[in-house]
């Protein structure tokens, strides 16, 4: 009987260990793809001064709206788009 109650209680510690351990070794790799990502994105940005939101005011502007040119197309290439 003892040994039972023993049994169960190494296995339920081994458990929660896993547990916390995954969740340490996520975490890590999770912040490792994010910095990587995020940051070398960034970093290629700005080398190459690419900026992809236009956040510079213009006093004389009167609208922000970008205009898109969007022309009718015939109706052939609708259906041959791929």
């Amino acid at each position: 009987m003892g040994i039972k109650i023993f049994l169960i209680g190494i296995k339920s510690g081994q458990k929660r260990f896993g547990e916390s351990i995954a969740a340490v070794v996520n975490s890590l790799l999770l912040s490792l793809v994010y910095f990587i990502g995020v940051g070398g994105t960034s970093i290629i940005a700005k080398l190459s001064r690419k900026h992809f939101l236009d956040l510079k005011l213009e006093e004389p502007r009167k609208s922000y709206w970008e205009e898109l040119n969007l022309s009718k197309e015939e109706m052939e290439k609708y259906y041959k788009q791929f």
